[in-house]
């Protein structure tokens, strides 16, 4: 390798590790505004006195709560081991999934939407296939992960994988 690929490899090390870091920072800031949305909802469901829609709609904060959350912990093993586990996306899009079975009924019922322009049960049911789908997947991936090297592949303890040269 010559002084300039190694150079420019370091570099962009450098580079990759600041761009994690803000995206950390976005994480946090994002964490701290939607846990701020969600004691907002429960102060408004308490002024309000309509404790059943108010619950339902704090649920679905929660949610995004739960969704940064863990992404959170994502990027702090990313930070820590360079390893992402796959399943954090497929997490990401089951919490979605559930957040939107949860969420649009409720926006459709206090907004007064005609049934009509309403979502059907062949919505529902692809929301419901896709979050079976997703829960399979989840399952059948277990604890694969990647490393920040493309290509290569770790174990969920962080110890990387022998090479074979």
């Amino acid at each position: 390798m010559t002084r300039y690929e190694s150079l420019l490899i370091s570099t962009l090390k450098r580079f990759d590790r600041l761009l994690h870091l803000l995206l950390a920072t976005a994480l946090v800031i994002g964490c701290v505004m939607v846990v701020w949305e969600f004691l907002a909802n429960i102060a408004h469901t308490l002024q309000q006195g309509h404790l059943a829609g108010g619950f339902l709609s704090s649920l679905g904060t929660l949610f995004l709560v739960w969704t940064l959350s863990s992404l959170v912990s994502a990027e702090i093993r990313y930070l820590l081991s360079g390893m992402v586990r796959v399943q954090v996306f497929i997490e990401v899009a089951m919490i979605t999934l559930l957040r939107q079975l949860i969420v649009e009924p409720l926006q459709i019922a206090t907004t007064g939407e005609s049934p009509t322009d309403a979502p059907g049960m062949w919505h529902y049911g692809l929301v419901l296939l896709a979050l079976l789908v997703a829960g399979i997947v989840h399952r059948l991936v277990g604890d694969a992960s990647f490393t920040a090297a493309a290509g290569q592949t770790g174990s969920p303890s962080g110890i990387p994988p022998e090479r074979h040269d």
